[in-house]
């Protein structure tokens, strides 16, 4: 499989730690569903960044964690996923987990948006919650908690 991950940042300066490991995670999840890999190219933004890009594509006006744009092709996934580091650090807080928790379960959490899987009614939230902890249990990787983060 020819597949291409990229991580980028967009007005903040992180930067994501143990890339190799994550790319492999990534792949290991879409193997597990039977898909292919395309290309994923994860954004990592401030709020105010992503609640523009929430407005004007998709006309919400509200802050959230992850926008997943999906450019798939017949079995192969693609896509921008854009990920708030504001966000992903607060819910952090919130649902008293560590960061990298946090971070990797709305990694995957946009991975299975590509994947095919919606969050829009209850019943699809407990499934998507359930494949979330499926994803993470695949996960064969540690990260410290020391995280490179600052506004630019």
């Amino acid at each position: 499989m020819n597949s291409s991950i990229h991580f980028h940042s967009e007005c903040i300066s992180f930067a994501l730690k143990q890339k190799k490991q994550a790319k492999n995670w990534i792949k290991t999840i879409a193997e597990s569903f039977k898909k292919e890999i395309d290309f994923i190219n994860f954004i990592f933004c401030s709020d105010n960044y992503l609640k523009e890009i929430n407005h004007k594509h998709l006309n919400h006006n509200y802050f959230t964690d992850i926008v997943t744009f999906n450019y798939n092709s017949e079995n192969k996934i693609s896509g921008d996923l854009f990920l708030s580091i504001d966000r992903i650090r607060e819910n952090a807080k919130t649902y008293q987990v560590t960061f990298e928790e946090e971070l990797h379960r709305v990694m995957c959490h946009g991975i299975l948006h590509l994947i095919g899987f919606n969050d829009k009614t209850a019943s699809e939230q407990k499934i998507m919650r359930e494949k979330e902890n499926f994803c993470l249990s695949l996960k064969n990787f540690n990260t410290v908690s020391r995280e490179t983060f600052k506004e630019k």
